[in-house]
């Protein structure tokens, strides 16, 4: 290995203190694994006091707080540390009440809406992590950050260098883990950021069709830019309604961008070891498939009679992005093809109805847990024979990986991560592990479908399948080996 690394990420979530999405999954496990590694990483994230349960007790960093002129007033903001450790990779939170101890991360818990002062909340954030690092003895070699709530730290510091001497040296990863999520504001908010007026000018790095744009700064400002997957780094750069209004901006930094592949936390994730499913089992022994099937029937309502039937498992947020209308379109000849459908999810109120309704319309057949439930996803993805991913478009995804890793075989449109991870057992019979199809259209998933139910009735061959899938590494090493590399690359 060359040199240990000083290493910043900065997040808006990180898991086990805060989480709404696979962001929180990435900063809990990517920064250990770079810490296993032997690089010093501090993870730095708000302090959201009302969600930090009891067994996620904090304690002040040192007491002293740290004051910066912001929204032209000086505003002052502390950091805490966990009570006990987590791991190697060492975890800081910023803790400002008036921006962070609400009841949700970036929505209100009880409506849903958006906070109105979002820019405000995660800009502070951003210029907080430098004015930080300016009066710190710490000075990181890379500052890793996230989405577009930690991107304006890149054009900070860009912009701003000249103000922190000791931070001349420190280069900037910018990961994109969606491009739907930008941070695009009214331009008239452009003025609290403390930036030269011309920098929201049309065409300029803030500007976005009439408004600003914190994921593009970043994406202008960063050193190397990642992304969550290589065939999504593509897809980015060329496809408009995935690269949302920035596939050009990105064409121009094609030279900086990777897409680097998410891995699993494989010690969470574990058939022969997991404590939330009914019976461990592993690719030598498969019999706790079956066990973990019934129980997952049992819950779900479905009949002894049709526990035998083949299994399909769905756990996803319920949004347009996730394919749910070539669901909702297909369910009569989904059901014609006599499976049972399992489903975990919240999310669009429209949806959670349709599938409160599904649950009325096909009982035993059908079964929609509308909730959040750790335990049920492990159970899923355990009982399942087939897990069903029809997304629109998907960065990386981790669901098919957790499939894959419990032997249950997955149905998958061809996109982002998905493409990367699922190889076809059609087009592929020596080495496939599940089924995908290209065109996002009911026929072409329900041909998919149809092809995995085939292949379910040749015993042999699945069990090939199977195993194949469970073979496969998704750990985070191979994920933080990549990023060492670039990490280097960058400071060269």
């Amino acid at each position: 290995m060359s040199r240990p690394l000083r290493i910043l990420y900065a997040t808006s979530e990180v898991v086990p203190f805060s989480k709404t999405g696979g962001l929180a999954d990435v900063a809990g496990a990517l920064p250990e694994a770079l810490a296993q590694m032997g690089h010093d990483v501090r993870v730095i994230s708000p302090f959201y006091a009302a969600l930090f349960h009891r067994e996620h007790l904090t304690v002040p960093h040192n007491g002293k707080s740290v004051t910066l002129n912001f929204n032209g007033i000086p505003q002052s903001f502390k950091l805490r540390r966990p009570a006990t450790p987590h791991g190697k990779a060492q975890q800081f939170f910023v803790e400002h009440p008036n921006y962070y101890a609400r009841t949700g991360l970036y929505v209100e818990a009880g409506s849903g809406k958006e906070y109105p002062d979002n820019d405000v909340r995660f800009a502070f954030f951003s210029r907080g992590i430098l004015e930080l690092l300016a009066v710190s003895d710490w000075v990181p070699d890379i500052i890793h950050l996230n989405d577009w709530q930690t991107a304006l730290a890149a054009a900070y510091l860009r912009v701003k260098a000249p103000e922190v001497p000791s931070l001349q040296a420190t280069r900037t990863i910018l990961t994109a883990h969606n491009m739907a999520y930008q941070g695009v504001f009214p331009l008239g908010r452009f003025a609290f950021l403390d930036f030269e007026e011309s920098l929201a000018e049309p065409m300029g790095p803030f500007e976005y069709f009439g408004q600003i744009n914190f994921l593009k700064a970043g994406i202008v400002y960063a050193d190397k830019i990642t992304t969550v997957s290589p065939t999504y780094a593509r897809e980015i750069q060329s496809v408009p309604e995935i690269g949302a209004g920035l596939e050009g901006l990105l064409r121009q930094r094609s030279a900086d961008l990777s897409g680097i592949l998410n891995g699993i936390d494989t010690d969470i994730w574990n058939p022969s070891t997991d404590k939330l499913i009914t019976k461990t089992f592993n690719a030598s022994s498969l019999s706790g498939k079956a066990v973990n099937k019934r129980a997952l029937c049992d819950q779900c309502g479905f009949g002894a009679d049709r526990a035998d039937r083949p299994l399909v498992g769905m756990i996803t947020r319920l949004a347009e992005q996730k394919g749910l209308d070539l669901i909702a379109e297909a369910a009569e000849a989904i059901f014609a093809l006599d499976v049972n459908l399992v489903l975990l999810g919240t999310g669009d109120p429209k949806l959670q109805k349709l599938f409160t309704e599904w649950n009325e319309k096909y009982p035993g057949r059908f079964k929609a847990f509308l909730t959040f439930d750790n335990a049920l996803a492990h159970l899923i993805e355990a009982g399942s024979d087939i897990f069903l991913m029809p997304s629109r478009y998907e960065p990386c995804g981790l669901n098919q990986m957790y499939s894959l890793r419990y032997g249950t075989v997955p149905v998958v449109r061809a996109t982002g991560g998905l493409a990367d991870t699922v190889s076809d057992a059609d087009s592929h019979p020596d080495s496939g592990n599940g089924f995908s199809f290209t065109d996002y259209n009911v026929d072409a998933m329900l041909d998919a479908l149809k092809r995995a139910l085939l292949a379910k009735g040749d015993a042999r061959r699945w069990e090939a399948i199977i195993k194949r899938g469970m073979a496969t590494d998704f750990s985070w090493a191979n994920a933080a080996s990549t990023y060492e590399s670039l990490y280097h690359t960058t400071l060269a």
